[in-house]
């Protein structure tokens, strides 16, 4: 998809394109190595075959995961869901200048609100660190719980909003940073 012209324009064009698995192969390739020369995401050989009939590569190189696929070290990877969906949805988020809904998404492409939940959510994380690619090396994770003290409300309230202990009623916050990266990759 390197010439504009041939970028869809409409969710329609945007389904019927990415539904060649050949047009989400080219531009997977052109988005992960932009030199074109197909690295393991193991060992980083460039030594590798295409298997067309698996839709995999072969690295020849000696570890224990010689097989990848297009998913394999980005945000696509343990998903069950095709390149596909994922693609489209995509091409949702960026076009869509208001922001767009998983039950949006779910209609659109005729998947579960759950599924495109899961999907949007990982799409907008990698829009926010500008890349595909998973975190490797250290990454820190804090959780915190967010909500009202039950000491600080009005007895009614306290009554009716604190049922339990602890973070209960609470809304439950992670975050996680890459360590040694820019300030930009900060989630």
């Amino acid at each position: 998809m390197t010439n504009t012209n041939d970028a869809p324009k409409t969710l329609l064009e945007a389904v019927n394109f990415f539904s060649d698995y050949d047009n989400c192969h080219k531009l997977m390739i052109e988005a992960r190595w932009p030199d074109g020369i197909v690295r393991c995401p193991t060992c980083g050989s460039d030594h590798v075959t295409y298997m067309a009939n698996t839709r995999r590569w072969k690295c020849y190189s000696k570890h224990p995961r010689p097989q990848f696929s297009l998913k394999v070290g980005t945000i696509f990877e343990d998903s069950p869901i095709s390149l596909e969906k994922w693609l489209p949805t995509l091409w949702l988020i960026v076009n869509c200048k208001n922001g767009i809904s998983s039950y949006e998404v779910g209609r659109a492409l005729g998947i579960t609100q759950k599924s495109a939940w899961f999907m949007l959510h990982r799409l907008r994380l990698a829009m926010q660190t500008g890349s595909l690619m998973k975190l490797k090396g250290k990454v820190e994770v804090d959780e915190t719980f967010i909500g009202g003290k039950a000491r600080n409300m009005h007895k009614d309230k306290r009554e009716a909003a604190i049922t339990g202990t602890g973070g209960k009623d609470k809304t439950a916050v992670m975050g996680f940073l890459k360590r040694g990266a820019p300030s930009k990759q900060r989630s």
